[in-house]
Formats: C-alpha cells, sequence, structure tokens
C-alpha cells in the first residue's frame, strides 16, 4: 500500500477509550483533522491505537498543524461496510515541539462500539 499522508490542522479531540482482548488491554483516540482540499475545507476522522500512539497524539493540541501518516482499511459488520482510517504516525507540520495537552472532548461515534465479526487478520480485536 502506498505511503498516505495529510497535512492539516487538529481541530477535535476525543475521548481515550481502552478495553482488553484476548492479547490484553488496547487504547485508542479519535481525532479530527481539517485540511484545504481545492476550495473548500474537509476533515476526516482518524484513530490513534496503542499506547505509543495515544501518547503521541497527546502532545499535541486542538489547533496545532500536524502530518499524519495513515493506512486505510475497510471492514463488514451485518453486510455493510465501514473504513477505519487508523494513524500510524502524527507529527509537527511546522517541525516545532508539540503543544499543550487538550480537554476533553465529546465520545467518539457510535460505530467504535459494534463488535466486528471475525476476521484472519485480527480475531481478537474489539473493532
Amino acid at each position: 500500500m502506498p505511503n498516505l499522508e495529510i497535512e492539516g490542522r487538529i481541530s477535535q479531540k476525543f475521548n481515550v477509550i481502552s478495553g482488553h482482548s484476548a492479547r490484553g488491554p488496547w487504547k485508542k483516540q479519535d481525532f479530527l483533522v481539517e485540511y484545504p482540499d481545492g476550495n473548500y475545507t474537509s476533515k476526516t476522522l482518524f484513530t490513534a491505537f496503542g499506547d505509543n500512539l495515544v501518547a503521541e497524539l497527546d502532545k499535541f493540541a486542538v489547533g496545532d498543524q500536524v502530518r499524519v501518516s495513515f493506512n486505510v482499511r475497510a471492514r463488514e459488520y451485518n453486510g455493510r461496510w465501514y473504513n477505519d482510517i487508523r494513524a500510524w504516525r502524527i507529527s509537527s507540520d511546522q517541525g516545532a515541539s508539540a503543544q499543550t495537552p487538550h480537554q476533553q472532548a465529546a465520545p467518539s461515534p457510535s460505530i467504535d462500539d459494534m463488535p466486528e465479526t471475525s476476521s484472519s487478520e485480527s480475531e481478537d480485536l474489539p473493532f
């Protein structure tokens, strides 16, 4: 898969969600990035999954310019398909150090609460 990257401004950070699977505890946090798209502004919801990436995201505040490297995957649940846009690196877009930690925001969308049908790649993950 090609290296996917986007540069934009963090417009919202959602609460950290955690749980347990057969592999042990897990943690994730969704965040919204606003970026220029032609004559308009677009937004994309990303997921930071794992302790290290959630800690990396915590270094940035709402309003900070960031560069997000990510992968896109789809999964099926009850005959419908859902996209998962998972960040694997979050860095400062300006090369400067990160800002102060964020304030807590509203909970993430309810799609995260749905269990995933089994798949050979990640049968014990919570999504």
